[in-house]
């Protein structure tokens, strides 16, 4: 049973990573709608990818997320991965989703300027720091509450 505790680790990472790269594949490239390609103004120009190579990482990440979650999971009903850890890793996962979508809109291609690479910038910066705050923050507390010694008595 050891081999299956230590495949948590690898499952988590997995999650955390699999995740941004879903969302990103599947929300696809969101450029204005009837507008040449060449006469579209970007912020930040997007990956040049070849064609559909989006959607099958995205499908891909997906799948991956899915697996990783479905074992962590799991491992959480057995007694491998401890409750709490969740609250270390949804944060991790929520913020890797957000800057993936936060990604698709600053890569946007627009007619004029890209307001919502503006509100990307505004608000989910913060969003994002704050998720990774909380997300080290519990697992600091975590890590400390396991090797802390407690008092009886």
């Amino acid at each position: 049973m050891t081999r299956f505790r230590w495949s948590v680790f690898p499952a988590a990472a997995g999650l955390v990573v699999s995740v941004p790269v879903g969302v990103w594949g599947l929300v696809g490239q969101r450029n204005a709608s009837g507008v040449a390609p060449a006469e579209l103004d970007y912020a930040v120009r997007p990956w040049d990818l070849p064609s559909g190579a989006e959607t099958l990482l995205g499908a891909c990440g997906t799948l991956a997320a899915l697996g990783c979650a479905a074992l962590l999971l799991a491992a959480t009903r057995a007694g491998y991965l401890r409750p709490q850890w969740w609250h270390v890793l949804l944060p991790l996962v929520v913020a890797g989703a957000a800057l993936a979508v936060g990604w698709r809109v600053i890569t946007a291609g627009t007619i004029g300027a890209n307001i919502g690479a503006g509100l990307v910038v505004l608000f989910g910066t913060p969003l994002v720091a704050v998720l990774l705050l909380w997300s080290a923050t519990c697992g600091l507390g975590l890590a400390l509450a396991r090797r802390t010694p407690t008092r009886h008595g």
